[in-house]
């Protein structure tokens, strides 16, 4: 996920810029540089493909001055990896990063040569250069220049721009892709997450969607769409954040766990307009095979293979196109039968799954229309192979039981959904309701994490056990999957989980007082068959855990302990009431002692079939 960072300061500046960037490589990107310019108008840029560390020695070996700059790291969408494509971009005097994706870059490009103008990249970015130069011939100031040209551009961008003929200034817009100004004394910045701006200040100002403003060292000038003057909020950050580190948190499974609303605005971010998702969100010419597909066909492991089955209920209820779900493993080693107009698509965490990657490779010969990988890692094998990537953007993940890459792998499915749904009856309103929905998950999922107390409180009372059943029905029954395995994972104790309708067909011969029953119950069209499958427990004896809609009227007695979960949309509730069930196996590994970061026998990554 490409990061932004920027300065107007009396010193030299590229040093602050690549700290920056170096505090934004949790967000995933392939490349990475840097542009600055002094006061004689002598620009210096430094691009390199990699890591930071890569333009960092680059920095050391061909020092860059000056005041005003701009740094980016890039993840791919238009272009491959490569040194010419990355950012920052030029044109005459204009240099240019960008966030987001340009969706009428094409059209631009094409205007824009008749114009003279020479592309020296495959990116959509260096249309804004262009197109802010030409502007600038009329407009008479950079300012101006940025206020026609973002009139003309279509889709998502977060972009800053500077000019090397008035190294006074730089100028920023924001569409979809959030940007933040920091303030300082004599100096401002602006970066694309407050986190890269921390060394150099505490004050910051959230530009909100439509700005466009001009920063000095000594002034923010801020417009809105119309072009009016606008005043926004100052904010004071005690915000203190490292990938690397646990901070205050006892592990990193925890950290991660209540990391996971930033992680998913980051998956959010520059990805929907007001009213749908982004097509090129997923690569190039990914609107054209999306009109394509009839039928889907996800492979996966473990958890990943748990989002693929919440998928499978999204797609076909509101998608409108069948749906497969298979474990990779058992995929690669059957004879499978392709149906028309298949798209494959594969999720994994960590992008080399060694029995998902064979799978696509399979499948590349199978007669799919396209391949799609669902990854949190760029450069990764499944990323390089598939046709089109989206990239979940939820950071590094150290804990080896998955907790935010998970829900950020729904996230993006749940765009998938929207993104073929339009081409197969899914209507405006529906699109708008559902983009609406996921404009607001980070707030829901703050506040389901607002229940940990509550649910180490509850924790305790499986200090003792060996064994748990967890129940769910529809798209919650993958959920109870995914908890199940979480506390298995780390706690030891041996969990099942079964969709709550095949109580009768075996799993009530297990009911007894020593068998913990753990049960999702959003208020939706099931909640009155899982009702009837609850009583069914307590008529046994069994003793039950219920995570409940706050409207779907459970009461806690001697047989259930309710916890209440706030009410949400139904294509957010298996996204939220993942969120207590991940609490609830960290706390009940915390009574019995296991190590919750590493877990015995597992692995991060299964590279090895």
């Amino acid at each position: 996920m490409c990061g932004i960072v920027g300065a107007v300061a009396q010193r030299d500046v590229v040093d602050i810029l690549v700290e920056g960037l170096r505090r934004l490589e949790y967000r995933g990107y392939d490349s990475a540089g840097v542009a600055v310019v002094d006061a004689s108008g002598q620009l210096t840029r430094l691009r390199r493909l990699g890591k930071v560390k890569e333009l960092a020695d680059a920095v050391a070996l061909t020092p860059a001055t000056g005041g005003t700059g701009i740094a980016h790291t890039r993840w791919a969408t238009h272009g491959e990896p490569s040194e010419r494509n990355a950012h920052p971009h030029v044109s005459s005097n204009i240099t240019v990063v960008h966030n987001g994706i340009i969706e009428n870059h094409s059209p631009l490009r094409d205007a824009l040569k008749a114009k003279g103008y020479v592309f020296t990249s495959d990116t959509d970015t260096e249309v804004i250069a262009h197109l802010v130069e030409e502007e600038l011939k009329s407009a008479g100031s950079l300012l101006a220049a940025v206020q026609k040209s973002v009139k003309q551009l279509h889709g998502a961008y977060g972009t800053v721009l500077m000019d090397k003929t008035d190294a006074s200034r730089v100028v920023v817009a924001r569409s979809g892709s959030p940007l933040v100004i920091g303030l300082g004394i004599g100096e401002n910045f602006i970066a694309s997450d407050q986190l890269a701006l921390l060394p150099v200040t505490r004050r910051f100002i959230f530009l909100e969607e439509g700005d466009v403003a001009e920063i000095t060292r000594h002034s923010v000038s801020i417009f809105d769409t119309a072009g009016n003057a606008v005043e926004r909020e100052v904010h004071e950050s005690n915000v203190s954040y490292d990938a690397g580190d646990k901070g205050q948190y006892r592990h990193f499974m925890l950290k991660e766990i209540y990391e996971q609303p930033h992680a998913i605005s980051n998956t959010l971010e520059g990805r929907l307009s007001s009213d749908s998702v982004l097509d090129e969100t997923f690569g190039n010419g990914a609107a054209e095979l999306f009109k394509r597909v009839k039928h889907v066909q996800i492979v996966a492991c473990g958890t990943s293979y748990h989002s693929g089955m919440v998928a499978r209920y999204w797609l076909e209820s509101l998608g409108g196109i069948s749906c497969n779900v298979e474990i990779a493993s058992e995929f690669r080693y059957r004879k499978s039968f392709v149906q028309p107009g298949s798209l494959l698509v594969s999720i994994s965490q960590s992008g080399e799954t060694a029995d998902t990657l064979a799978a696509l490779r399979l499948a590349k010969e199978a007669g799919y229309v396209g391949s799609l990988t669902i990854c949190n890692v760029a450069g990764s094998s499944l990323v390089r192979e598939s046709d089109l990537a989206f990239m979940t953007r939820a950071g590094a993940e150290i804990g080896v039981a998955s907790t935010k890459a998970f829900t950020t792998q729904l996230v993006g499915l749940a765009m998938l959904t929207l993104a073929i749904g339009k081409y197969n009856g899914l209507t405006g309103t529906q699109q708008r309701e559902l983009t609406e929905a996921l404009q607001s998950l980070p707030g829901k999922l703050e506040q389901a994490l607002a229940l940990a107390p509550q649910i180490e409180a509850l924790a305790q009372e499986f200090a003792d056990k060996h064994h748990a059943l967890f129940l769910g029905r529809g798209d919650q029954y993958p959920i109870a999957m995914e908890g199940a395995l979480k506390l298995k994972e780390i706690s030891y104790i041996h969990a099942e989980a079964y969709a709550a309708g095949e109580l009768k067909h075996g799993p009530l011969a297990l009911i007894d007082a020593d068998m913990p029953i753990i049960v999702v119950a959003p208020n939706n069209d099931l909640l009155e068959k899982l009702k009837s499958n609850v009583e069914e427990v307590r008529a046994r004896g069994g003793i039950l855990y219920v995570f409940a809609d706050t409207d779907a009227k459970f009461q806690s007695d001697a047989t259930m302990r309710v916890i209440n979960v706030p009410h949400v949309a139904d294509i957010l509730a298996p996204i939220v009431y993942t969120l207590p069930l991940q609490l609830l196996s960290y706390y009940v590994a915390i009574i019995k002692g296991t190590d919750v970061d590493q877990p015995r026998n597992l692995a991060k990554s299964v590279t090895v079939e």
